[in-house]
């Protein structure tokens, strides 16, 4: 079995992904749920799993019903699309929280202004 840059890339590329989100939960980062750890880990671990066994792949292919090799394809438009997902979803809860901190300080300027 011989491995290929691309695998290599694949498996660091996890490793980095699963831990920053094992880091982020530990920490109590807000946002940081259990829920999403464990698909966190799912998603990249399988991601890892196939870069390490491509030959998984196929067998998942073969019970979905997909021939051919587009399996690289379809891997690679998977991984772009929840690294993308993962980022907007940082980024939006970042949003919430400013914007949440942001209404506090409002109320509180609001009500110390009233007195």
């Amino acid at each position: 079995m011989t491995i290929h840059v691309y695998q290599i890339i694949m498996i660091l590329v996890a490793i980095v992904m699963i831990s920053q989100g094992v880091k982020n939960y530990i920490r109590g980062r807000s946002g940081q749920t259990l829920y999403k750890l464990a698909i966190r880990i799912v998603v990249w671990g399988g991601m890892g799993l196939i870069a390490i066994f491509p030959d998984f792949s196929n067998f998942l292919a073969n019970i979905v019903g997909i021939k051919g090799n587009i399996n690289a394809v379809i891997l690679t438009g998977f991984i772009l699309t929840f690294l993308m997902i993962f980022k907007l979803l940082s980024a939006i809860e970042r949003l919430e929280q400013q914007i949440s901190e942001v209404t506090r300080d409002d109320s509180l300027k609001e009500l110390k202004s009233e007195k």
